[in-house]
C-alpha cells in the first residue's frame, strides 16, 4: 500500500534533519572495554551527546547471583528497581537508531528523532535514515485513562497527497515493517518487557549471564549484561541478548538480541536491536509537542495536501 513505507514507528528501545543535530556514524571499530564472548555481532559507533543524570541514578548495582539462586536475578532486581526512577521521569529526546528482521529479513537501520512523554503517554517520531523514509513524521497520543489513541502520519514525495492520516496504531497498515506498535516505544516499555522475559525466564535452567564493565556505547560508559540460553527451547525468545546500562544515567540505551544459528556452526542471527542516542531527560514537553497542529512539523490535511500539489 502506498501509507505503508511512511508508518513505520518503532518501539521495540529505537532515527533522524528536522534537529540541529548531525547523525551518528558507524564506523566499524570495535568500542568495548572487555570483549564479550564471540556469540554475536560486536557492536561499534561514534558520538553521542552526554545527556544530565536524573538525582535518583547512579552506577548500575549489578552484584553475583548467590547461591542456588537463577543468574538471572541480579539482572531482574537492578531492573525492578530501575522501573522505579524511570517512572519519575517526565519525558526525554533522542536519536533511535532501529534495526529489526521481519518475516525472516534483516531490514536496514533506521534513524528517527523521538520525543516521549510518560504522562499522558505520548510519542512523536520524525525519520532522518534511510532517504526514502526521511522527513516522514508519526505522532501518537494515549486516549484517556491510558485508552489506545489514533496515530497519525504523513508521508514525504508523491505520498504528500494523501496528507495527514489517521491510523490504528496495531492495525496491518502501521505494523508494517515493525516488531512492535508505537503504544511500545520507548526506555521504559523496553524495561517491562525485560522484566517480563527474564521472570518466565527463571523458571527454567540453561541461562548463562555475565556482566561486562567498561563496554562504550560511543562515548558513553555503561555496563553490558549479556544474557546467553545456549540450547534452543520452546521456552526461550532468543538466544543472546546484550542490555547496555549507562552508568551515569543508569538506564538501558542499547539492547541486542540474536537468535540461534539458521545452521549448525553458524554465526547467531540478529533480531533486533535498538540505541539511543544524544538521550536528553526531562525537557518539559507540552500538548504542543505532540500536537499534528504544531507549525514546526509537516501534518497536513488531505485537502491542503492535493491544494499544493
Amino acid at each position: 500500500m502506498m501509507l505503508q513505507a511512511f508508518v513505520r514507528p518503532l518501539t521495540g528501545l529505537v532515527a533522524l534533519a528536522w534537529i540541529a543535530f548531525e547523525v551518528c556514524v558507524l564506523d566499524g571499530r570495535p568500542a568495548w572495554g572487555q570483549t564479550p564472548p564471540k556469540s554475536g555481532v560486536q557492536p561499534a559507533y561514534r558520538m553521542a551527546e552526554r545527556s544530565n543524570p536524573t538525582p535518583e541514578n547512579s552506577r548500575p548495582f549489578l552484584a553475583a547471583a548467590q547461591p542456588n539462586e537463577h543468574p538471572l536475578m541480579p539482572t531482574l532486581r537492578w531492573a525492578h528497581e530501575g522501573l522505579k526512577n524511570l517512572e519519575k521521569i517526565e519525558d526525554y529526546s533522542a536519536v533511535v537508531v532501529k534495526q529489526e528482521r521481519i518475516d525472516g529479513k534483516l531490514n536496514e537501520p533506521e534513524y528517527i528523532f523521538t520525543k516521549v512523554r510518560h504522562r499522558p503517554f505520548s510519542a512523536y517520531l520524525r525519520f532522518l535514515k534511510p532517504d526514502e523514509l526521511k522527513g516522514q513524521e508519526t505522532i501518537y497520543l494515549a486516549g484517556p485513562n491510558g485508552a489506545k489513541g489514533k496515530m497519525w502520519g504523513h508521508g514525504t514525495g508523491v505520498r504528500k497527497i494523501f496528507g495527514t492520516v489517521p491510523l490504528d496504531p496495531t492495525g496491518p497498515i502501521a505494523m508494517s515493517g515493525n516488531r512492535y506498535p508505537i503504544t511500545e516505544i520507548g526506555i521504559l516499555n523496553l524495561v517491562r518487557r525485560l522484566v517480563e522475559v527474564g521472570e518466565k525466564d527463571i523458571q527454567y535452567g540453561e541461562c548463562e549471564v555475565k556482566f561486562y564493565p567498561g563496554a562504550k556505547i560511543n562515548d558513553r560508559v555503561c555496563t553490558c549484561i549479556q544474557v546467553v540460553h545456549p540450547t534452543a527451547r520452546s521456552n526461550f525468545l532468543f538466544h543472546v541478548a546484550r542490555i547496555f546500562v549507562d552508568d551515569e544515567l543508569n538506564l538501558p540505551i542499547r539492547y541486542e538480541a540474536y537468535d540461534w544459528p539458521a545452521k549448525p556452526g553458524g554465526p547467531p542471527e540478529l533480531t533486533e536491536e535498538y540505541t539511543y542516542l544524544n538521550l536528553k531527560l526531562n525537557n518539559h514537553f507540552t500538548d504542543a509537542d505532540f500536537d499534528i497542529r504544531n507549525p514546526e512539523y509537516g501534518f497536513k490535511s488531505q485537502r491542503t495536501a492535493r491544494r499544493e500539489r
